[in-house]
């Protein structure tokens, strides 16, 4: 499961990373999918990634924006704050991921698409948001 999951978040990533830089809100990510060998229901958790991130991407960027102190969203390289969304609407909004593992794979996926300061910017931010939303509960 680890492995589908991870491609998913991978082709998600890529996705929203065409829909950042073009501004074409339907990039295909059965069309990205072809050229990084993914299944079927890689595809399918990817679509649905992508879906909640464009569904939701005020609040998300909105959290992002809180716990980046000194960051604007739209400053960040667009690969981090597209890490920053998936993880971010993983943790609001599936359930059977855990906020631990959101962290853990943002990070992973930062180590080898971002630069090296990448995996320590995000893990804070997401760090960040734990912490507050363990505060709220």
């Amino acid at each position: 499961m680890k492995g589908l999951r991870r491609k998913a978040r991978e082709l998600a990533l890529q996705c929203l990373y065409q829909i950042d830089q073009s501004s074409n809100p339907d990039a295909d990510i059965e069309l990205i999918s072809q050229n990084f060998q993914a299944t079927k229901k890689a595809v399918v958790y990817g679509s649905a990634l992508v879906n909640g991130v464009k569904e939701h991407l005020d609040e998300i960027d909105s959290l992002i924006k809180i716990h980046a102190e000194n960051w604007k969203v739209s400053r960040m390289a667009v690969v981090d704050r597209n890490i920053l969304r998936i993880a971010l609407y993983e943790m609001l909004y599936v359930s059977d991921v855990p906020d631990a593992v959101a962290v853990n794979e943002a990070v992973d996926i930062a180590k080898r698409f971002s630069s090296d300061e990448a995996p320590a910017f995000i893990n804070g931010i997401l760090d960040a948001f734990c912490k507050t939303r363990e505060g709220e509960r």
